[in-house]
């Protein structure tokens, strides 16, 4: 059985605990998981009690995130870490380039070289804030073809939110198993540990580092108390452990920068764990899209999955916005998106299909692409998707396509990586050229 192969085994029939922001609570091993207080004398099993806090002790119970941990060996049984490369990967604050007005847009990565693992392969695309500070985000994109073999690892600058577009990937985490294939995302707790291993020859996708408050679903307001992403399907591991005794490598980004460390054990051994500071997989066909069945294109905000809340309410930090499969029925109304310009800024990539808003194709926006809006940039739909969409019939129609948004309070400042990117568009503004004058007096 190849490597693939026995990772697709390892990803199938996970079993999981569902419930977005819950107290779960798993045990690989009967008895393993203490009950009635959380750090006894002597842990079950011979184990080591150990607590991974996501929040200060002393946020509101609602902001609250830790989990307990009941492991082989202790997270501190460890040799010092040391500066490595950074590799493609960049932090906070971006100082390589300015803030740029334009609009921007990029082709997919180009495929890996031969031997590239999730690690390896992740580049980052730019970002706003301070990591040091834990506020702003990142946005980055990866590409691998090879497991992480003996090596791990976590980001102490925020948690990250994985959006697959090409390939699956079994994600092997302390607390347990995560398969995330496209049209699903993942997301990775501030310094949980994890390896990614490919469910396919090649992989592809996107990666927003939030260095801010924790995700949390968005308040339903008028909409009531159903609706966009649901808490149940949120789906959370079950206990899973490695015993492993070997050299490991264990990488930590901090405050923008690569440490390692070569553990003699593997360092995914928690055998049993309770808590709500754990990552979650969930699959974006499952959003409940709610939109308008009279007329005009909602704003996009009321596709909003997940939002980091800022100290400004209803300035986010960063939301994270999906443009799920749909029906269009306004009457009278410019279905795809409305020109405009916004205070927040958008990076918007494509999972599968096509985006309503853009045209599609070589040149165009396509999936594992991604275009850039900073702040005020003024942007909305193409020369060729305006003439079709102002001359169309009105009649109901199906929206396919896999689409997403990481929307964020600030401009986002590219690494200098992707400014001078070979597979930046160059020739961007031109789609909107030939919008031509039809003022009549």
């Amino acid at each position: 059985m190849s490597g693939i192969e026995q990772t697709r085994k390892a990803a199938t029939d996970l079993g999981h605990s569902p419930g977005f922001g819950n107290e779960h609570s798993s045990e690989a091993v009967p008895g393993a998981l203490p009950h009635g207080h959380n750090s006894p004398q002597r842990a079950p099993l011979g184990l080591y009690a150990e607590q991974l806090s996501g929040s200060a002790f002393t946020e509101p119970r609602s902001h609250n995130r830790r989990s307990w941990l009941y492991r082989i060996r202790p997270s501190a049984a460890h040799p010092p870490f040391v500066r490595i490369d950074n590799g493609a990967v960049r932090g906070a604050p971006f100082t390589e380039s300015v803030p740029d007005p334009n609009r921007l847009r990029w082709n997919p990565l180009p495929e890996p070289p031969p031997g590239t693992d999730f690690l390896a392969g992740l580049w980052t695309l730019g970002g706003n804030g301070d990591a040091a500070q834990r506020s702003g985000m990142a946005v980055h994109l990866y590409h691998a073809n090879a497991p992480m073999t003996d090596r791990v690892f976590s980001d102490a600058d925020g948690e990250l939110l994985i959006v697959p577009e090409r390939g699956g990937l079994l994600i092997r985490t302390e607390l347990g198993l995560l398969a995330a294939r496209p049209g699903e995302v993942a997301l990775i707790p501030r310094g949980v540990r994890f390896r990614v291993e490919p469910l396919d020859d090649v992989v592809r996708g996107y990666v927003c580092e939030n260095y801010g408050r924790p995700f949390v679903l968005p308040d339903l307001g008028p909409i009531g108390a159903n609706g966009l992403a649901n808490a149940r399907d949120f789906h959370a591991p079950v206990a899973a452990y490695e015993d492993i005794e070997r050299p490991t490598q264990v990488i930590s980004k901090y405050c923008g920068n690569l440490w390692s460390a070569t553990y003699d054990h593997s360092p995914l051994d928690v055998v049993a764990w309770h808590g709500n500071h754990v990552p979650y997989v969930y699959d974006l066909r499952r959003f409940n899209v709610i939109g308008s069945i009279s007329y005009d294109h909602p704003d996009p905000s009321i596709f909003t999955v997940l939002t980091s809340p800022s100290d400004t309410p209803g300035l986010a930090g960063v939301d994270f916005v999906v443009f799920a499969p749909r029906w269009l029925v306004g009457e009278d109304t410019f279905r795809p998106p409305y020109f405009h310009r916004n205070v927040m800024s958008e990076y918007m990539g494509l999972i599968e299909g096509a985006y309503d808003a853009k045209t599609a194709g070589e040149g165009g926006f396509v999936p594992g692409g991604g275009s850039l809006h900073n702040m005020m940039s003024a942007h909305g739909p193409d020369r060729e998707t305006f003439d079709r969409a102002s001359a169309a019939e009105l009649r109901p129609q199906r929206i396919d396509g896999l689409a997403f948004m990481f929307e964020t309070r600030w401009p986002v400042t590219l690494a200098g990586q992707a400014a001078r990117a070979a597979h930046l568009q160059r020739g961007y503004d031109e789609v909107w050229q030939g919008l031509e004058r039809h003022f009549r007096p």
